[in-house]
C-alpha cells in the first residue's frame, strides 16, 4: 500500500522541530508538501525534505488537495481555526497544533464542522507520550501511591528577554502567553490524569520588562473527583524546580528533569535510534514516605505514538490518539484561569 501524502502548514519551531521529523519518521507516511513563505525557511525545508513540494501559501496546498490524505496546521495560533476549516471544507483530516483554538467557542465550531463532514480531527497534544508523564500516569494507575490527592505540575523556563514572535504579542486573537503555550500541555496532562474541574483559581503575571503577555502563572484547580492540581509556568525560572510531585495517601512521588525528545530532534536525533526518549539515570524520580523511598525508572518517551495513531486511524485501524472535546475542556479552564487571574477570584465551570 502506498505512503499516505501529509501536507504540513509551517514551518517554524512546531513544524520542523516537532512535526516534519516525526512524520517524516512515521512508517507508512510521506512529507508530500511543506507550506511556508519564509525564504529561509523555504531553504530549509528543501534541504530538510527534498522529496516534498514547498508551497508558498495555504491556497496552493489546497488546489492539491486530491492529492493529500492528510494536513498539519502548525502556524500561529489566530490561524488554526480558519485553515483547520479550509481543511474539513476540503474533505482532508487535520492535525491541528496546540492550542486547538484562541477559545474553546472556536475549537467547538472546527470540531462540529469535521462530524457534520465526515472528516478526521484531532490535536497535537504530545506531552501526553513525554517520558516523565507516562511515569506518572503508570505509577497512578498501578495505584503505587494510593488515592492521590494533589498534584504539582512545573513547567519552567529561563528566557529573561522576550522574543519577537506572536506568542509575545498582546492581541487576544493571537492567544499569545505562557498559559495558552506551556498551559496547554500542563493542563491538558492534569485533565487526563483526574478528570472533569470544578473550579479555576489563578494568579497571572507579567513580570520580563515591556511584555505584552502572561509570562509568570500560577493555577489550582480543583477536579470533580475532589483532586487539587497545582501548575506552575514561568519564563523566570533560573533554577531546577520539580517537574511533578504528587501525593497520595501511601506515598509521595517527586521527579525533576524534563523530557528529553525535544532536544533530542534539535541534535537530529529521531525515534528508533538507540537513546531515543531515554532520560538521565539521576533524573529519576522517587516514590515513598520519609526515607523509606525508591527510584523509579523513567518510562521511555514516545512522540512517535502520536503519528503512528494518526495513520492506524486514517486507514480505519483504531481512533485518533487525541480526541478534540478533550482540547476544548482545556481552552474552557484556560480562559477561566485567564478570568480568575483578570477579576482575582475563584471561577466555578
Amino acid at each position: 500500500m502506498a505512503d499516505l501524502r501529509v501536507g504540513l502548514f509551517g514551518y517554524g519551531v512546531g513544524g520542523r522541530v516537532f512535526h516534519a521529523p516525526l512524520i517524516s519518521a512515521t512508517p507508512g507516511l510521506t512529507m508530500a508538501a511543506i507550506v511556508t513563505s519564509n525564504p529561509e525557511r523555504v531553504e530549509q525545508a528543501r534541504a530538510g525534505y527534498p522529496d516534498a513540494e514547498v508551497l508558498p501559501d495555504a491556497d496552493a496546498l489546497f488546489a492539491k488537495a486530491d492529492d493529500l490524505d492528510l494536513v498539519v496546521v502548525s502556524t500561529p495560533n489566530r490561524t488554526h481555526v480558519p485553515l483547520a476549516l479550509r481543511a474539513i471544507d476540503a474533505g482532508l483530516p487535520v492535525v491541528v497544533d496546540k492550542p486547538f483554538a484562541p477559545t474553546a467557542a472556536e475549537a467547538a465550531k472546527v470540531v462540529e464542522a469535521a462530524k457534520a463532514k465526515g472528516v478526521g480531527l484531532t490535536v497535537f497534544q504530545n506531552r501526553r507520550f513525554d517520558s516523565d508523564f507516562l511515569t506518572v500516569r503508570k505509577l497512578i494507575d498501578a495505584g503505587r501511591l494510593g488515592d492521590v490527592f494533589r498534584f504539582e505540575s512545573r513547567y519552567d523556563r529561563w528566557v529573561p528577554k522576550p522574543k519577537d514572535n506572536w506568542r509575545e504579542f498582546g492581541d487576544p486573537a493571537e492567544a499569545g502567553g505562557l498559559l495558552y503555550d506551556l498551559g496547554a500541555h500542563i493542563v491538558d496532562q492534569a485533565l487526563q490524569l483526574f478528570g472533569p474541574v470544578a473550579e479555576v483559581y489563578a494568579e497571572i503575571d507579567k513580570r520580563r520588562p515591556g511584555v505584552s503577555v502572561d509570562d509568570d502563572v500560577f493555577v489550582a484547580l480543583r477536579h470533580t473527583n475532589g483532586v487539587r492540581s497545582q501548575l506552575w509556568a514561568s519564563a523566570l525560572a533560573g533554577t531546577r524546580n520539580p517537574r511533578f510531585r504528587v501525593l497520595g495517601d501511601k506515598a509521595t512521588f517527586t521527579k525533576y528533569g524534563l523530557d528529553v525528545q525535544e532536544p533530542q530532534i534539535k541534535d537530529g536525533r529521531r525515534p528508533g535510534e538507540p537513546g531515543w526518549g531515554v532520560e538521565p539515570e539521576s533524573d529519576a524520580g522517587k516514590l515513598g514516605v520519609n526515607d523509606d523511598v525508591e527510584i523509579v525508572p523513567t518510562e521511555v518517551g514516545r512522540y512517535e505514538d502520536f503519528y503512528a495513531r494518526v495513520r492506524d486511524a486514517l486507514l480505519g485501524k483504531g481512533d485518533f490518539p487525541v480526541d478534540p472535546a478533550s482540547a476544548i475542556e482545556t481552552l474552557r479552564v484556560i480562559e477561566a484561569a485567564h478570568l480568575s487571574g483578570a477579576e482575582h477570584r475563584v471561577v466555578t465551570l
